[in-house]
């Protein structure tokens, strides 16, 4: 196995015409997306030399000069850099330098780091809430969402708080700001007669195994995409989930699962085994839904969410989002009698209770439920009166 270059060494691979192109990041444009140079060689060794002498021409922020009173922009890109981005996923970091080339250093990155005040920031959320969206004004408005604000305000708090144990600053301004509520955000589940109409639309539209699939289950869109056949045991009815496919700038990216509890085993019900079983004598691929028009690829996770918007609209069904799929499982398994540990442990979640805090509504009616079957039952059992007295 090749050995993984650490972060900010750029990337090194051979084309296919032989030779080894490098290539690193030198800055990002206006829309937050990475901006790259490349150097070419015969050889590998060749390549990481001119790589390195690349690296030192482009110039960069070294570890020597970072000090308390540099920009917090210098500091907040090496903060990223070097201690955020290794950890994350290539689907968050898309996120994550969005909003700090976007928002973060346009507004507060020339202060100094230990001239930022709580004062600065509030401010700045202030400015994001009010003003703060660079597209799609028309459509959403001037400012951006309280989710917004609160995902940048937790960027610079965790940057901040770096400064702090690296001694940079002594205090966390960003600790006491006042933030936008949390919002749940709202839940819509497909009523049993919608199901109905979905499903026959959607075996109309050739996608029927895709979302049967998913509303007995209730996975993920990427999990779902990734699944092969050889993760399926026609003779138990066991699936295994140990992997994900997401997007990344048109790239079509494998990995395992962001936790431990997503990757997990699930006893699907006998009908759905016999679906799939001759559904599978159509396929000829290793992917159980593979991409039409890829070779060797599963569909992308971009498309069967569009194609599910056009399957609600045919079904007259009212729109939700490929997420509250497994929102509609989760709600028909609690309503079912399925206990909430069960549950937690199809839908990979981290615990029990991050299922209960996710479907507490639902909960809550079954314990209402349950609480009038026992004053029934109370009820019915009240001493009678003696009647021989």
């Amino acid at each position: 196995m090749a050995r993984k270059r650490k972060a900010g060494d750029g990337t090194v691979r051979q084309r296919k015409d032989g030779r080894w192109e490098g290539r690193i990041v030198i800055g990002y444009d206006d829309n937050g997306y990475p901006k790259t140079k490349n150097v070419l060689a015969k050889t590998k060794k060749e390549c990481v030399e001119k790589l390195q002498k690349l690296k030192a021409e482009c110039g960069g922020l070294k570890p020597e000069k970072v000090r308390p009173e540099m920009a917090f922009g210098d500091w907040l890109t090496y903060w990223y850099e070097n201690h955020s981005k290794p950890k994350i996923r290539p689907t968050t970091q898309e996120t994550y330098e969005s909003r700090i080339r976007l928002h973060i250093i346009p507004e507060i990155g020339d202060i100094p780091l230990n001239k930022l005040t709580q004062n600065d920031l509030q401010q700045f959320y202030g400015r994001l809430k009010n003003s703060g969206r660079k597209r799609f004004t028309d459509k959403y408005g001037e400012g951006l969402s309280d989710r917004m604000v609160r995902m940048c305000h937790a960027t610079c708090r965790s940057a901040l708080e770096k400064a702090v144990q690296d001694g940079l600053i002594r205090v966390n301004p960003a600790i006491g700001c006042k933030l936008p509520p949390k919002k749940a955000r709202e839940m819509q589940v497909l009523t049993r007669e919608e199901l109905q109409r979905f499903l026959i639309q959607a075996k109309f539209e050739g996608y029927y195994e895709v979302f049967l699939l998913d509303l007995a289950t209730g996975l993920r869109r990427g999990e779902l995409m990734a699944l092969q056949w050889d993760d399926l045991n026609f003779k138990t009815g066991v699936l295994n989930v140990n992997k994900q496919v997401y997007d990344v700038r048109g790239q079509l990216q494998i990995s395992t699962p962001k936790t431990k509890n997503s990757v997990r085993k699930i006893v699907l019900p006998p009908a759905v085994v016999a679906v799939l079983r001759e559904y599978k004598k159509t396929v000829d691929s290793r992917w159980m839904f593979p991409s039409p028009v890829k070779e060797d690829c599963p569909i992308t996770p971009g498309v069967v969410r569009r194609r599910l918007q056009l399957i609600l609209e045919h079904a007259g069904c009212k729109h939700v989002r490929f997420h509250d799929l497994r929102h509609t499982f989760a709600t028909l398994a609690l309503e079912s009698g399925m206990d909430v540990k069960t549950l937690s442990a199809m839908l990979g979640h981290v615990s029990a209770a991050t299922t209960l805090d996710i479907y507490t509504h639902i909960t809550d009616d079954m314990r209402l439920t349950a609480a009038a079957n026992i004053d029934r039952g109370i009820g019915k059992a009240a001493p009678q009166e003696d009647a021989s007295e």
